[in-house]
């Protein structure tokens, strides 16, 4: 079966959807479109502004959605998804892409993500830190004995969990997992605590947001992050939205639950090579390749 997945925040790059936008029509009427919902012009700043332009929570977000729903869109007939999967932000686009969102309705959803994100961030200084080389197992015990919040946040691949928390708390979890033998524990250049329970002000913005959107049934199974497995009921695909802002994204277990579904092919849509990478470290025997490639 093929699956189509779905980029998060981080994988945006200067230019980004230029050639999108000069080579289609459709791709055209879409990026001018979106400019209109969100009030000033993100192609501005996608195809010519700087990496610390795109660093704007307000503008990356929308940017990588902006990304890969076009892209998706521009496939036409060639874009027949059996099953979809986003990572974090990218559960959004998954969205658009399975028929449960509107064009319009996803975009204003992921905008008012990221302003409440960008909010909660601001409320409280927090980040992350991604730790490579120790089991998942492991990384949890640590960070239920630290003392402050932090908490696995971002289960990427068998060996990289991504903790997210309190900035003393972070740093003593990054401490505490050396010691354990992590191959590396080094804080990300992120603006907050993605994934974790500093970001319950921003989800409780965003729950009001997504229960006044209607959600429409899927043409296929869309995995969630937070149960990582198939889903098709709009209401749950709703609370599992919701749920998702503070609660981890278990991109591994999603990944493992399209495989033993019959995912064989996975199409990476969107800015970057990303998943594609994590793919490979998850499951060798899958192929991984980029849309458009």
């Amino acid at each position: 079966m093929k699956a189509y997945i779905f980029p998060g925040q981080g994988a945006q790059f200067t230019g980004m959807g230029l050639d999108l936008y000069q080579n289609s029509p459709l791709a055209q009427e879409l990026f001018e479109q979106a400019n209109d919902i969100l009030g000033f012009s993100i192609t501005d700043i996608m195809f010519e502004g700087s990496v610390e332009d795109l660093k704007q929570t307000k503008v990356t977000q929308p940017a990588i959605f902006l990304h890969s729903v076009i892209l998706a869109k521009t496939l036409g007939d060639d874009f027949k998804p059996e099953m979809v999967a986003g990572h974090s932000l990218g559960e959004f686009s998954a969205l658009v892409a399975n028929g449960v969102l509107t064009f319009e309705d996803g975009l204003k959803l992921v905008s008012k993500r990221a302003l409440a994100m960008q909010k909660a961030c601001e409320a409280q200084e927090s980040t992350m830190a991604a730790v490579l080389g120790l089991d998942d197992a492991v990384v949890e015990e640590v960070c239920a004995n630290i003392d402050g919040v932090v908490v696995a946040a971002n289960y990427n691949c068998p060996g990289q969990l991504v903790i997210s928390g309190e900035i003393a708390a972070i740093d003593k979890a990054c401490a505490a997992l050396t010691e354990k033998g992590a191959r590396r524990a080094l804080k990300l250049p992120v603006g907050g605590a993605f994934h974790s329970p500093l970001m319950a002000p921003a989800r409780e913005e965003l729950a009001e947001a997504i229960k006044n959107t209607t959600f429409s049934e899927p043409t296929c199974p869309v995995y969630q992050n937070v149960v990582a497995k198939a889903v098709t009921n709009p209401d749950e695909i709703k609370e599992n939205l919701i749920a998702q802002l503070t609660a981890p994204v278990r991109w591994t277990q999603c990944v493992q639950a399209m495989i033993s579904d019959g995912g064989t092919e996975f199409v990476e849509v969107g800015p970057g090579k990303v998943l594609q990478g994590l793919m490979r470290k998850i499951d060798r025997n899958v192929t991984a390749s980029g849309a458009g490639n």
